[in-house]
């Protein structure tokens, strides 16, 4: 007889990981909203000028950013919140969570709130202030800084 101990799962959402959930959708949803508008040009001028564009390096129209928008944040936003909510075990990602110890949800979360802390400082030094860069800097730095919190990393702790 053979006795294999393993690690219950949590079942318990801790605060901090319906936060995450919380901020994933919200950042999710607006950048999918958002990367639309973008892309297909939906808003015009009024929505942004095309001459922002003469500030921000590389970039020739509003396409690419918007694409990163979508695809980038709202797409892989949604994709992380499923994985934080539902947890599933996709083998081609199994590397990535021997390498972490977490489940790849945890990473997927500080990567998507690094890099929008990230994007928010390029638009803050390349294009005027907006309401939504208040908004969505701090969400991205929340959801680069709380999968550290002891509850969020025994929640999505691998065995």
């Amino acid at each position: 007889m053979t006795l294999t101990i393993t690690k219950a799962v949590p079942t318990h959402r801790p605060m901090p990981v319906v936060i995450i959930l919380t901020l994933l959708t919200v950042l999710g949803m607006g950048a999918v909203g958002g990367g639309f508008a973008m892309t297909l040009g939906i808003g015009g001028e009024s929505m942004l000028p095309d001459e922002y564009l003469e500030a921000i390096p590389l970039v020739d129209n509003w396409v690419m950013p918007g694409l990163v928008l979508l695809v980038g944040f709202g797409i892989g936003s949604l994709i992380a919140a499923y994985g934080v909510l539902r947890r599933p075990r996709w083998t081609w990602l199994a590397g990535l969570e021997r390498r972490t110890g977490h489940h790849w949800s945890w990473i997927a979360t500080i990567l998507i709130g690094a890099g929008q802390a990230i994007w928010i400082t390029l638009e803050l030094i390349s294009i005027p202030f907006s309401i939504l860069m208040a908004v969505f800097g701090p969400l991205g730095l929340a959801l680069a800084l709380l999968p550290l919190t002891r509850s969020v990393r025994g929640y999505l702790e691998t065995g």
